[in-house]
């Protein structure tokens, strides 16, 4: 099916979609995201195409690894996949757009940038973003798809590296240690201290805080 804006998984595509990974020859992108969530900074989406000469032991979703194995997979993934591609939409495409739409702009740009065409995209969840290639949702893809797997794993990762270092402009947030999301040690912060620049100014506790 081509992909839409607001299109969702059906049930019997989606059992033949988590298996269609494994046809040999077939260049399978897998995509996700991280940091649709959070109160602040980027939305971030990566697209991976695997090596089947090349296989990465330990793929699995992203929250379910440790950040040192995030880490080192995340090298793995780099090293060995026939490509991959990280894209994210800003703050200010979050506030114009809403954060799904956003995060659809993202995984597009992160599909448009793959070095090799997809044949098939897979993508995480029960949406998919406009793309010129037959693309499918996958609820729970990341733990289904070892190419989604491996994006959810390069989105995550990137995330959380913007956090550390956006945390060394602006420490009062904490933004290493909560990445970002609603803690109430976030929340006490922006109460304290306002909004800052990559804060999601539509984001209900931050807008209530500028009031």
């Amino acid at each position: 099916m081509r992909s839409s804006k607001y299109s969702k998984a059906d049930p019997a595509t989606t059992q033949q979609a988590a298996l269609m990974w494994d046809i040999p020859g077939l260049l399978v992108a897998g995509v996700d995201e991280a940091g649709r969530g959070p109160l602040a900074g980027p939305v971030v989406a990566a697209a991976v195409i695997l090596d089947d000469l090349q296989p990465i032991k330990g793929l699995a979703d992203s929250k379910k690894l440790t950040a040192l194995r995030r880490e080192k997979l995340f090298d793995e993934i780099c090293a060995k996949a026939l490509c991959c591609s990280i894209a994210q939409a800003s703050v200010e495409e979050i506030e114009q757009l809403n954060i799904l739409q956003a995060t659809l702009l993202a995984m597009r740009r992160a599909v448009e940038g793959l070095r090799l065409k997809p044949k098939l995209v897979q993508v995480d969840g029960n949406r998919l973003p406009v793309l010129d290639v037959r693309a499918e949702a996958i609820v729970q893809g990341d733990a289904l798809v070892p190419a989604i797997s491996a994006a959810s794993i390069l989105a995550k990762v990137t995330r959380d590296r913007w956090c550390a270092e956006y945390d060394l402009q602006f420490p009062q947030y904490g933004f290493a240690k909560h990445k970002g999301y609603g803690t109430a040690e976030h929340l006490a912060a922006l109460q304290l201290h306002g909004a800052c620049p990559q804060h999601r100014k539509t984001f209900r506790p931050v807008a209530e805080v500028l009031r």
